[in-house]
């Protein structure tokens, strides 16, 4: 699920945060930058199971119109494709999803209902629904196909929704279009053959993501005089006031990742920073950036200090 780019940017939000000096204990804000990105996964399953709420919402809301003193015939003989959707009843019988759920305490929809409301309305008025709703029966593929059309034209760019994340958990804002492109893919590639393990996936692709997030932190902050050194050399004619505070702390994690990771190629450095620049930081901070980590790439190299194992890693 977690990408690279990413991880930097939780580290760089860590960096930016921190007070203290390279001498300092920062084992709380490690501390800190493992808990940001583990709660990654609390807002997947929170995604996820807003779907397994919106199916719920949806039989309650049949069963209310069956119950009524008054009901008409399409009432007590209500079209019930939305609620026997194949993907979504997969999603609600998968039992390791389930105990996910309950492992991380995924609760705030009994509390917060009122946002599953907004999104069934919104789906329920939807030309999407209309159309999805003009037949009784389906097959897999179409249920499969309606969800991920309803995810992505309804619930991703929904603003209420997106005001509720971002009130409860600011990092989440930064989460949310990793996770959603996750939720996404996941969606499209299911078959209704997929493994129980599949709507569960791992937050690192491997052990060596999150080593790579904790050293970045560790030695960017361990190195961060001469780290300095080296950027105001190169930056001498720049008032320091002028370059923008995370330019400087993309700037020092570059510099640390060129030094300390010889396994990632320095094309790749370079172009991760920089487009964080453009997301992160002033129109022209990715120019600003790519001079600065230029000029040390060619003194690195001319010196023997670029420490790249591999071929094509320059």
């Amino acid at each position: 699920m977690l990408n690279r780019r990413h991880i930097r940017v939780k580290v760089m939000q860590t960096l930016y945060a921190y007070k203290g000096g390279e001498s300092d204990d920062f084992s709380k804000d490690q501390k800190f930058l493992l808990f940001s990105i583990d709660n990654m996964y609390n807002l997947y399953l929170l995604l996820i199971s807003l779907l397994l709420e919106v199916q719920k919402r949806a039989e309650d809301d049949l069963q209310k119109k069956q119950k009524k003193h008054l009901a008409t015939k399409e009432d007590k003989d209500p079209n019930k494709k939305f609620v026997n959707n194949q993907l979504l009843k997969s999603l609600r019988d998968n039992l390791r999803l389930k105990d996910q759920l309950d492992t991380y305490k995924i609760t705030n929809w009994k509390f917060d209902s009122e946002y599953v409301d907004v999104i069934f309305k919104e789906i329920t008025k939807s030309d999407l629904y209309k159309d999805y709703m003009q037949t009784r029966v389906s097959d897999f593929k179409e249920d499969k196909d309606f969800i991920v059309d309803v995810f992505k034209d309804i619930i991703a760019p929904n603003e209420k929704l997106y005001e509720y994340l971002e009130d409860k958990n600011l990092t989440w804002l930064d989460d949310l279009p990793t996770v959603n492109t996750t939720i996404l893919k996941l969606l499209r590639k299911v078959k209704a053959t997929s493994a129980e393990g599949y709507f569960t996936p791992k937050l690192y692709k491997d052990s060596e993501d999150q080593k790579f997030a904790i050293d970045l932190f560790k030695k960017t902050l361990l190195n961060r005089s001469l780290i300095n050194k080296e950027i105001e050399m190169k930056t001498k004619n720049w008032d320091s006031d002028r370059i923008a505070n995370v330019d400087y702390v993309l700037l020092q994690m570059a510099i640390s990742e060129l030094h300390n990771f010889p396994s990632i190629p320095v094309k790749v450095t370079i172009n991760e920073y920089l487009e964080i620049a453009k997301e992160y930081s002033t129109p022209k901070s990715s120019i600003f950036i790519n001079g600065i980590l230029d000029k040390l790439v060619k003194e690195y190299d001319a010196d023997g200090r670029l420490n790249k194992i591999g071929r094509g890693l320059l």
